[in-house]
Parts: structure tokens; C-alpha cells; sequence
């Protein structure tokens, strides 16, 4: 298949799905990226706690990973990643946050109109998309690591919250439970060559899209590849400690009857190979080791390395 042919979709949010945008873009033009919506902190949490809107700060992130080659793009881009400076109310917000809320309030709320418009203006190589019409919140039972604590097990809401608060996450639920999907996100996981999950925070960006009852049936109908694409090491509150195969072991228990097809991890972090391919094989998948990070040893995905590591899996050059 050509690379001009492959319908790629991206799920994810923050640093982690712009990693993947940054890789599959070098792959393909048709490249949609399905965003969540679950943001509650910063930027994003002051916004949607003031206005009825979807919190915009992951998508925006998405439509700057997209954004054109071209001087006059890439200047736009930096616009939109602009935190205002000062110490007053406008402080911390990105300019893109204001821009994606002010554009969905003039279309009396609609957010995919308001990311279209702002990637037209970007001259982005793909489309941004929201996991869900409505703002989520998530809410996770997290067992505590202080032997002192005789609850063990809390219930911990919000994003931020379950990233900040000590312990393993044991279950994760996204709230509310079976929240409005756009039928856009429904047409691009239908018509996908391959849908691709991760790198990011496993428990907050990557396992809530497989949470939303309506993407799970489309994920679980596509016809398309879905290749997973592994964490270079554990997120600090979320998965301390986690190997690369306890990472997996959670996503399949969430997967409901979405079928894996490859799931690839960087050569170098990888500690139990055997380990880790039996945990693959078990999900049902192929192992693909490839060095996918950064060469300065930092724990961050290399976009053009990473993208030869897709290339290899989707037969694209």
C-alpha cells in the first residue's frame, strides 16, 4: 500500500500523540488524530470550568504536531503554543486554548467546526478530532502505597488528581459513561487502513478512548491494523514501576474485542524481551523492537526514527 493511501487514525493526547503526529505525518497526509477530552488542570481546567466548552489545551497540541512546513504555518503554530505571560487572569494560557474557545462559542458550540478553521489556517496535513462531544472527567480507584492508610483503595476524580496521587491505579472509568461521540470519529475509525494507540499517559490519554462504549464498537468493527506504540518508561504517579509488559497487560484488559495487530517498544528499554513477547503474542500481536528514541538518551520518542519503525509496519516507505 502506498503511502498516499493509508488512512492512518492517531488516538491519544498531550506530548505523547503529538510524538505519534510528529512520526505519521513523514508516513502519510490522511492522518486523522482523535484527541481526549478529559483535561482538567491548567489551562484547560480554568476554561472548562467557566465555559461550557471541550478543554482544548490537547487539541490544540494536536493541531501544532499537524501544522504546515511553511514559514507562515510554523509561526502560527508558535502562536498557538504561547502561554501569555504576566500574573493576572489571562496568565498560563496558551493563545491556541482562547482561540479553539472563542471559535466553538461563536459556532454556538461546535468544536469540530472550530478545529477545522484552525487547521486551515495552519495548513495542517491531517485532522483533529475530539474522543467525545462533551468535557469527561475520569475517575479511578487508586491503592495507596502508605501502609498507614486504612482505606488502601481510594476513589480519585479528575485527570490531574490521579496523576498527582501516589499509589497504582487498579481501574480507571470515564465519566459520563457513554458520552456523545461525533460521527466524524466514527466515519475516520470505519474507513482507517491502521489506527495507532499511544505513546503517552497510559492510564489519562491512552485506556480512556477504549472507556467511550461508542469508540470501542467502532475500534472493535475496524477492519484497520491497530499497532500500539509502547511508553519509553514508566509515567511518574500513573505507572511507577511498570515494565513494558505491564503496560500491555493493562491495555488488553481493557480491550474489550478490539483486535492489537503489532505493538512496538524501543530496543534499548526494553529489559525482558521474553517477557515482553510473550506478552504480545498473548494479546495476540507481533513484537516490533526497533530504536525509536531520541539519540540523546533523553525518554522521548525520535519522530523520524519512529516513523521508520511504522513505515516497517504498514509497508510504507
Amino acid at each position: 500500500m502506498g503511502a498516499d493511501d493509508l488512512r492512518v487514525v492517531a488516538f491519544g493526547g498531550g506530548h505523547g500523540l503529538a510524538a505519534a503526529l510528529a512520526a505519521w505525518r513523514r508516513i502519510t497526509p490522511d492522518l486523522t488524530a482523535v484527541v481526549t477530552v478529559a483535561d482538567d488542570g491548567g489551562s484547560s481546567g480554568r476554561i472548562r470550568r467557566e465555559m461550557p466548552v471541550l478543554p482544548p489545551g490537547d487539541l490544540r497540541m494536536a493541531l501544532a504536531a499537524l501544522a504546515g512546513d511553511g514559514e507562515r504555518s510554523q509561526e502560527l503554530a508558535a502562536l498557538l503554543q504561547h502561554r501569555l505571560g504576566g500574573t493576572g487572569v489571562l496568565a498560563g494560557h496558551p493563545v491556541g486554548n482562547l482561540m479553539l474557545t472563542g471559535l466553538a462559542e461563536m459556532h454556538d458550540g461546535d468544536t469540530v467546526r472550530a478545529l477545522d478553521e484552525v487547521a486551515e489556517l495552519l495548513d495542517c496535513c491531517g485532522r483533529v478530532l475530539p474522543m467525545a462531544d462533551v468535557p469527561l472527567d475520569l475517575v479511578a480507584r487508586v491503592e495507596t502505597v502508605d501502609p498507614d492508610d486504612p482505606a488502601r483503595v481510594r476513589t480519585i476524580r479528575g485527570q490531574v488528581a490521579i496523576a498527582a496521587t501516589p499509589g497504582h491505579v487498579r481501574e480507571i472509568l470515564v465519566s459520563p459513561p457513554d458520552p456523545p461521540v461525533n460521527p466524524a470519529v466514527l466515519e475516520a475509525i470505519a474507513t482507517a487502513d491502521v489506527v495507532s494507540l499511544g505513546p503517552g499517559s497510559w492510564y489519562t490519554s491512552v485506556l480512556p478512548h477504549l472507556l467511550v462504549p461508542k469508540l470501542a464498537a467502532a475500534l472493535a468493527a475496524t477492519q484497520a491494523r491497530v499497532v500500539v506504540v509502547l511508553n519509553l518508561e514508566p509515567q511518574p504517579g500513573e505507572t511507577d514501576g511498570f515494565s513494558p509488559e505491564e503496560h500491555l497487560s493493562v491495555l488488553q484488559a481493557h480491550l474489550g474485542g478490539v483486535a492489537l495487530h503489532t505493538v512496538i517498544a524501543d530496543a534499548e528499554s526494553v529489559v525482558d524481551r521474553r517477557g515482553l513477547l510473550s506478552a504480545v503474542r498473548e494479546c495476540g500481536a507481533e513484537l516490533v523492537l526497533a530504536p525509536v528514541a531520541e539519540l540523546d538518551g533523553s525518554p522521548r520518542h525520535d519522530p523520524v526514527r519512529l516513523s521508520a519503525a511504522l513505515a516497517s509496519v504498514v509497508g510504507a516507505r
